[in-house]
């Protein structure tokens, strides 16, 4: 899963960045003239993993992953709206989600207090420019072709969908609200528009703020999912040792890490759940969009399975921990045998059969 975080110059992206990842990049308060994005890996920590890997003493462990990428402060001015250089813009379209990150403490510059509402509706604006370029750009193509005698269904209803598009975000609304068929996104899937993308919101509190915006969320969460971070005291956290960090978090009521919390927020954002291949060479965590199939779970593993796939075996890690083996599961007629139309459930384990 790759996320990348997006948000106003000094919005505190980096800080959110670092605490996210435990990593120690240099926090400025003046407009870096750094053009490229910083990245970060980071394994989502899952007990059940942890709880297979005790099973079955493997010689790999493999979690999950989420790639955060950081990008560039985006400036602000309306009279630009180059917000990303050429590779970014790249960049930010190979993300899963992205996460806007909106400041909720005084400008450390100006000390102009916080606009929240207004900062989304300007970085929204700027990606709905943006796109609507691209979606203008393409659509001028089509019609050209179509006078050069280029005329067929397809032709006709990717204009059809482009016109639809650019209607909706001349109305100021991100592609993501607009409800389209499973052949008009197919359509325009290549086109990897931003504003199609998952966004979620982080609000960025201070220490001081922070759990104290109920107003200011409910108002964001009308339009947005949203996510509170004092992003500065998590960072700081990242830097202490585990249980001296889990004190300090009870001062302020943060129950868990930035990085757990925004782990599972991601999740049910995208939908996403986990399924386990187990045995002793390894055991490993696969991510898998809710309502993918046997195949499409294959297919995660290695595109071989997918193709030659047969059956999947399948048992749940629920009813592993339950009844302690495989060998109790299959005697409680758990064990299960699945075709290719079977929808992976968040928790099977599970082994392809295939033939190639």
């Amino acid at each position: 899963m790759k996320i990348g975080l997006i948000g106003l110059q000094n919005s505190g992206k980096t800080t959110i960045f670092n605490a996210l990842t435990g990593l120690n990049i240099e926090i400025a308060d003046y407009p870096s003239q750094k053009s490229e994005p910083n990245h970060g890996i980071v394994k989502v920590e899952d007990e059940r993993v942890e709880k297979l890997s005790e099973i079955y003493n493997p010689k790999k462990t493999i979690f999950a992953t989420i790639e955060y990428i950081d990008f560039v402060g985006i400036s602000g001015d309306k009279s630009n709206s180059d917000s990303f250089s050429d590779s970014g813009m790249a960049l930010v379209k190979t993300a899963d989600a992205l996460a806007l990150v909106i400041r909720n403490y005084r400008d450390p510059i100006t000390d102009d207090a916080p606009t929240p509402a207004l900062d989304v509706e300007a970085i929204e604006s700027d990606l709905l420019i943006s796109d609507l370029i691209i979606a203008e750009k393409r659509l001028e193509k089509v019609e050209l072709n179509k006078k050069r005698g280029i005329k067929d269904s397809k032709v006709q209803l990717e204009e059809n969908v482009l016109k639809k598009v650019i209607s909706h975000m001349e109305n100021s609304l991100p592609i993501r609200s607009l409800s389209l068929s499973d052949d008009e996104s197919k359509l325009i899937r290549g086109f990897q528009f931003i504003t199609q993308k998952p966004l979620m919101i982080i609000l960025n509190s201070d220490e001081n703020k922070f759990g104290s915006s109920e107003v200011c969320v409910q108002e964001l969460q009308k339009n947005y999912q949203v996510i509170e971070f004092a992003g500065a005291f998590e960072m700081e956290l990242t830097k202490l040792e585990k249980q001296e960090a889990v004190e300090f978090m009870q001062d302020i009521n943060i129950k868990e890490s930035a990085r757990d919390r925004l782990t599972k927020f991601s999740y049910e954002l995208l939908g996403y759940c986990s399924f386990f291949t187990v045995g002793e060479d390894e055991v490993r965590a696969w991510t898998i969009t809710k309502g993918e199939n046997a195949v499409q779970a294959a297919g995660k593993i290695h595109s071989d399975l997918a193709r030659g796939f047969i059956r999947a075996e399948c048992f749940s890690y629920n009813d592993l921990i339950n009844y302690g083996s495989e060998k109790n599961i299959k005697e409680k007629g758990l064990f299960r045998l699945e075709g290719k139309k079977y929808i992976v459930q968040d928790g099977d384990i599970i082994s392809i059969r295939f033939s190639v």
